[in-house]
């Protein structure tokens, strides 16, 4: 078993472990005590500070053998998570780069398990979608939505198969070749794209290189959002670029709940006048209804209360969606971690429009 230290002494790591940060007091510990503790591989970490204001850099700082770099300057248009992930990459030494989020917590054995994954599958580029960690209420009901709905409409099986178009990653775990990442550009190519990861694997997959994609709640774990404004803010810079028609899906969901209210009441008053046919007709409709929707929570891989409780989250997550659409489609700008940005167009996985007088604010 290799430790930190001795990692730390080696020219020619393995993997280079590259973790943006702006910001990330509450997580960044958790995180970089996981991966110095990783094993049975050579690694060096590269933690970039995106002009933090907290104690980000400082915590970093604490780490022996972690290497704590400062974002390049950003340019006009680009992301300011591109720019710190692709400020690391141009001073990494590894054979792999494993692109990971400061709220990600790993298992002693996720980076060499996942370098093996990517060998045994000749896949050019691995991306986990970790366990996602839910604390509050509003995580507990709203986040199950969202993930059922990222699981169905980007299936796994497809995007792995080379023939399909679809492409997906997940940007809290990308593992991808050094020469790969190159070869299309890294993340210089995808500067403009507030969805970075889902550009990058469109890259990889246009090339015809292999990507690889799944869940994986045993190795990664992530608390992707700590606060109200964090859940809100992020999912509105996220959600039409995921959903590119959202106001379908918005209103779709919306009706859903509104008939999982209105049938056990019309149940109940059909039911109290004597018309017994009409009563367990709508009793029927009501548990086909709930019956599909649990069938579609179940796939997004949440614990049994936060699956049983994300019926309530139904009108947030269509709230979400239209936030997002009227961010991007209409105030034609969405703030993230302090900054706006101006979308630079719509990615659905498969391809994507890009507006050319789209800029950073």
């Amino acid at each position: 078993m290799l430790t930190s230290r001795m990692i730390a002494d080696r020219p020619h790591p393995e993997v280079s472990i590259i973790v943006p940060a702006r910001n990330e007091q509450a997580c960044l510990a958790a995180c970089l005590q996981s991966l110095v503790a990783q094993k049975d591989v050579d690694f060096e970490i590269l933690l970039v500070d995106d002009d933090s204001s907290d104690q980000t850099r400082q915590i970093a700082a604490t780490f022996a053998h972690v290497t704590v770099l400062s974002a390049d300057p950003l340019p006009s248009r680009w992301s300011g998570k591109s720019n710190a992930c692709f400020s690391a990459a141009k001073r990494a030494k590894g054979k792999w780069l494993l692109f990971t989020d400061a709220d990600t917590v790993h298992a002693p054995e996720a980076l060499a398990a996942a370098v093996q994954e990517a060998q045994a599958h000749n896949a050019d580029m691995l991306s986990y979608s970790p366990k996602q960690d839910v604390v509050t209420l509003l995580e507990k009901v709203v986040m199950p939505n969202v993930f059922a709905e990222l699981a169905a409409r980007y299936e796994t099986e497809e995007i792995n198969e080379p023939a399909s178009r679809l492409a997906a990653a997940n940007g809290q775990y990308i593992l991808v070749a050094t020469e790969a990442y190159w070869a299309i550009g890294g993340h210089e190519a995808v500067a403009e794209d507030l969805l970075e990861d889902v550009a990058l694997a469109r890259l990889m997959k246009g090339s015809e290189r292999k990507l690889r994609f799944r869940y994986e709640g045993h190795l990664v774990r992530t608390r992707m959002y700590r606060s109200l404004g964090d859940l809100v803010e992020g999912w509105s810079k996220n959600l039409y670029t995921l959903f590119p028609f959202a106001l379908s899906l918005a209103v779709r969901r919306a009706f859903e709940f509104l008939l999982m209210i209105v049938l056990p009441i019309l149940s109940y008053k059909t039911f109290s006048r004597g018309a017994a046919t009409w009563a367990v007709t709508s009793g029927l409709a009501l548990f086909i209804l709930y019956f599909n929707f649990m069938r579609r929570i179940r796939r997004a891989h949440f614990g049994r209360l936060s699956t049983a409780m994300s019926v309530l989250g139904i009108p947030i997550f269509s709230f979400l969606l239209l936030r997002s659409l009227i961010q991007h489609k209409i105030a034609h700008e969405v703030t993230w971690k302090g900054r706006k940005y101006r979308p630079a167009g719509t990615c659905s996985g498969i391809s994507c429009e890009v507006d050319p007088a789209a800029a950073e604010v």
